[in-house]
């Protein structure tokens, strides 16, 4: 099965990053500022961005953009230098995006929860020039000795006596775009580094072009659409699954500061919101507002979703109060560019268990240990090639060696391909359970503790056993007081005896996430450790 049925513009063979041969959208814009100009063409004053009270429409978006880059001249960057942003959720974190395309510059992007040390980091290993930041974060940013390569700071901040982003923003509007290759990098994005240093993915004009048309052209998104961002907007899910996206279609972006479920549903039934995508808890915290019902959400028809499996009992009572809603799981990571498989609507229920099938152009292969592909159902590693899979990390050919091979990288995830190309992710390689031999994969075990209705969420980790090697221990987050061997007993029904938890810590404290929202399961085996000595 593949997206055959739905209308995906036609697709060509092309040569990329220098040995590389993948298939692309043979009519694309050429650059995201060329996005950028389409969206005017087409919507000029259509909603393109929507935070609070502010309101632009896309004339203005890439009016305000094209003024950016004109100050980035100013500055005396020049294309290919390095842009930092270190902004929560807001208009100007889309602007200076937008603006740096246009002036060929290369957007890097940091999390607002990175400290110093990881901020100094990611700033010394990109050579960044500027670095435009959260006016509140100022006490974070590393002394200026330990970055050498950083020659100006512009403060952002909705009090003007604070910001200094007027005297980047307030100039004519720059109105030759920069030469831009397809191939040149846009933006980098720093991976989770749940292990070790994290590395600089270089995101190309054309993967990040690619991925956008891949969602519009899926999801079947138009310039009627709204979006609704509550995710970070520094994270590959808010660049491309929200802004970029928007942008291909030239539909509007409502920004959310931050994510509150009383709030989301305010702004998504005052905004007519018609596509988002959410982590599955987001939902769930969602339905567990005491005034749900009294929300008109009808327009809300599209609910993307990744990162963990959906339980059953969210899906059934979403298609219960919003039955015009369809939930698409979407499986990708920043290497990626955001989506490599993507489930249509009207399939996730009946496959619950699955990821989706590969977006458009895109090949899933499952490896062994040998370097042999394995037949159709059986696991191993997945690798993933595509028009939307990045050239490599910034500054690591080392790395980029490791990850990379022939165009495919290398996911790290244990899953299987079906018969019918349905593919299936069961769980990270270094987080799979070896019980005496018995291989655990933790997002089965997480799933059914997921679909407990005291469950908020949980984490699946080893622990050291002298017998068997490792036994399963399980971090669960709950909602009202439950015991352990309720949630024991709830996991002996549904699963092998040998993969219920032997042990479990209940917590109503939210999981440690990385900068990319990402389960630090580390840190809760240090913690575990820890709390044994």
């Amino acid at each position: 099965m593949d997206w055959s049925q739905h209308s995906i513009p036609p697709m060509r063979l092309e040569a990329r990053f220098g040995d590389r041969v993948v298939p692309a959208f043979g009519e694309r814009p050429r650059s995201i500022w060329a996005m950028v100009a389409d969206a005017v063409a087409r919507n000029p004053e259509g909603e393109a961005l929507v935070c609070g009270e502010r309101r632009m429409s896309w004339r203005e978006v890439a009016r305000r953009s094209a003024g950016i880059a004109a100050g980035f001249q100013k500055l005396g960057l020049r294309r290919g230098d390095r842009v930092a942003v270190l902004l929560g959720n807001r208009i100007e974190f889309v602007l200076i995006m937008f603006a740096a395309a246009h002036a060929g510059l290369v957007t890097v992007l940091l999390s607002t929860r990175q400290q110093k040390p990881e901020i100094a980091y990611v700033l010394t290993d990109c050579g960044a020039r500027l670095l435009i930041h959260e006016a509140a974060l100022a006490d974070r940013l590393p002394d200026a000795r330990d970055i050498p390569d950083l020659s100006f700071r512009i403060a952002v901040d909705d009090n003007p006596e604070l910001s200094r982003f007027s005297e980047l923003a307030d100039n004519a509007p720059l109105q030759a775009e920069a030469e831009v290759g397809e191939e040149d990098t846009a933006m980098i994005l720093y991976t989770s580094g749940t292990t070790g240093k994290p590395k600089g993915a270089m995101l190309a004009h054309c993967t990040i072009i690619h991925s956008s048309m891949v969602f519009v052209a899926c999801l079947k998104l138009t310039e009627a659409d709204r979006s609704v961002a509550a995710v970070p907007l520094g994270h590959v899910t808010g660049v491309v699954a929200n802004i970029t996206t928007m942008l291909r279609c030239a539909g509007a972006l409502i920004i959310m500061p931050e994510f509150k479920a009383a709030e989301y549903l305010k702004v998504a039934a005052r905004e007519r919101v018609t596509y988002t995508v959410m982590v599955p808890a987001m939902y769930n915290l969602c339905l567990l507002q005491p005034d749900f019902d009294s929300y008109d959400l009808s327009s809300w028809r599209i609910g993307g979703f990744g990162g963990a499996p959906m339980p059953i009992a969210t899906i059934e009572r979403l298609a219960t109060k919003i039955p015009g809603l369809k939930l698409a799981n979407c499986y990708g990571a920043t290497e990626t560019t955001s989506p490599s498989t993507m489930m249509p609507g009207e399939l996730t229920a009946s496959h619950i268990d699955s990821v989706g099938l590969p977006c458009p152009g895109a090949e899933i292969i499952v490896m062994g240990a040998d370097g042999h592909q394995l037949p159709s159902g059986e696991i191993g590693e997945l690798w993933i090639r595509s028009g939307s899979v990045i050239k490599g990390y910034w500054n690591n050919p080392k790395a980029t060696a490791e990850s990379f091979t022939a165009g495919f990288w290398h996911s790290g995830d244990l899953g299987s391909v079906d018969a019918e190309n349905f593919v299936r992710v069961f769980d990270r390689q270094k987080d799979m359970i070896n019980r005496g031999g018995l291989k655990i994969y933790s997002a089965e075990v997480e799933s059914v503790l997921a679909s407990h209705p005291d469950v908020v969420e949980s984490a699946i980790i080893a622990k050291p056993c002298p017998v068997l090697g490792e036994r399963v221990h399980a971090v669960v987050v709950i909602r009202q007081a439950v015991g352990g061997e309720v949630l024991r007993a709830w996991c002996a029904e549904r699963l092998s005896d040998y993969k219920v938890p032997e042990t479990i810590d209940l917590t109503s404290d939210p999981l440690p996430r990385n900068a990319n929202g990402k389960v630090m399961k580390r840190q809760l085996r240090e913690a575990w450790e820890a709390a044994r000595n």
